[in-house]
């Protein structure tokens, strides 16, 4: 691969990519609201990922597009948040789409960042991208919404993948290091019923499951980027508190947490959704999961 575009790319998920990128490709391009500079192979070009500007010829020829953008969903819903949730998604979905059907040669591939939780509230069953039942509420609206305006931009050039990620774990932010901090002080047990399904995947298995679709021309479409094997709220608890060796876990009821998330601003869907989702596409295409198992992924990532 010589040209990598990711839009959005200085949040903990672009992070994760360039990492892994960086020595694969001949030159990562990051859209930023930041200054334009270059470091090393790594270029970032200023965009306000709502409007066309200058940015735009840096999608002429590229190998791959990756498009992270939006308003991080760790904040409080009240309308002015949920607006920018929303809009922050789909402008950038749109102004890309814009752009790529305006290319001579537009990207050869576009992954469009969406969310596992596109599905419903799940004890019961395991969803995949052929047979899971799409949701109701603000969170899923907003996942349909945002696939909606990209897969609406015709691009016959450029193949296309929706990004149904789940809960990425990762060593340097995300939601593992604030799960770990309660732990760290005794409250490392169950958050509300505990029932409610966690589907998750590890940071190297993240960025290695894009370089799978990317390398394989025939997976398009929405595809779940989680983990085979859905824990649970108590499972994962209780395997946090092991791999720290912290044997006192009091649990979180339902209205602890709903006080707790005003104290922080933010939402108790983060923790108390069952996402029950599984990577029937990845799977079936032959993707290895270096970290299919919750306890190793989460001992590499406390090591």
């Amino acid at each position: 691969m010589k040209k990598l575009v990711i839009a959005a790319g200085t949040g903990f998920l672009g992070d994760i990519l360039v990492e892994y990128f960086k020595n694969k490709v001949d030159t990562i391009i990051i859209l930023t609201r930041g200054e334009n500079r270059t470091i090393n192979n790594i270029r970032y070009v200023q965009w306000d990922a709502k409007t066309i500007g200058n940015w735009q010829s840096e999608l002429e020829g590229a190998d791959v597009l990756i498009n992270m953008t939006g308003k991080s969903v760790d904040c409080r819903y009240h309308q002015k948040n949920k607006d920018l949730i929303l809009s922050s998604r789909v402008e950038s979905t749109n102004v890309l789409g814009k752009v790529i059907t305006n290319c001579t040669h537009p990207p050869k591939v576009w992954l469009n960042s969406s969310t596992a939780t596109i599905y419903r509230h799940s004890l019961d069953m395991e969803m995949d991208e052929i047979n899971g039942e799409i949701g109701t509420g603000f969170s899923v609206n907003v996942a349909t919404n945002w696939e909606h305006a990209f897969f609406s931009h015709h691009t016959p050039k450029t193949r296309k993948v929706a990004l149904r990620t789940s809960i990425v774990l990762g060593k340097k932010g995300g939601a593992l290091q604030p799960i770990l901090n309660l732990v760290k002080i005794g409250f490392g047990g169950k958050q509300g019923k505990g029932n409610q399904k966690f589907s998750w995947i590890h940071e190297i298995d993240f960025a290695r499951s894009l370089e799978f679709i990317i390398d394989n021309p025939e997976m398009e479409g929405p595809i779940n980027i989680v983990a085979p094997n859905p824990s649970d709220n108590k499972t994962l608890m209780q395997t946090l508190r092991k791999v720290t060796n912290i044997s006192i876990g009091m649990p979180l009821p339902k209205f602890l947490l709903e006080i707790g998330a005003r104290m922080i601003k933010t939402e108790t869907e983060l923790i108390l959704k069952s996402r029950n989702v599984i990577p029937k596409k990845l799977q079936e295409a032959g993707f290895q999961f270096t970290y299919p198992d919750l306890t190793e992924a989460t001992k590499e990532l406390t090591s």
